[in-house]
């Protein structure tokens, strides 16, 4: 019996959306901001971290 195939997509949201709430519970960030910076800078962590910082200043 072959094994039903599931679309990566799912994963890969299911992934990303991880990564949104871990950025935002450890930057205090809103989801929305997060999801903002990690759209803008994909895996550059240490761009994400810096702007995290420029963020909460502002807020």
């Amino acid at each position: 019996m072959a094994k039903k195939r599931t679309p990566e997509g799912g994963r890969l949201a299911k992934g990303r959306e991880l990564e949104v709430q871990h950025l935002a519970e450890t930057t205090d960030l809103s989801p929305n901001q997060a999801r903002e910076l990690l759209n803008r800078h994909g895996n550059d962590w240490e761009k994400i971290r810096d702007e995290a910082k420029t963020f909460k200043a502002e807020g």
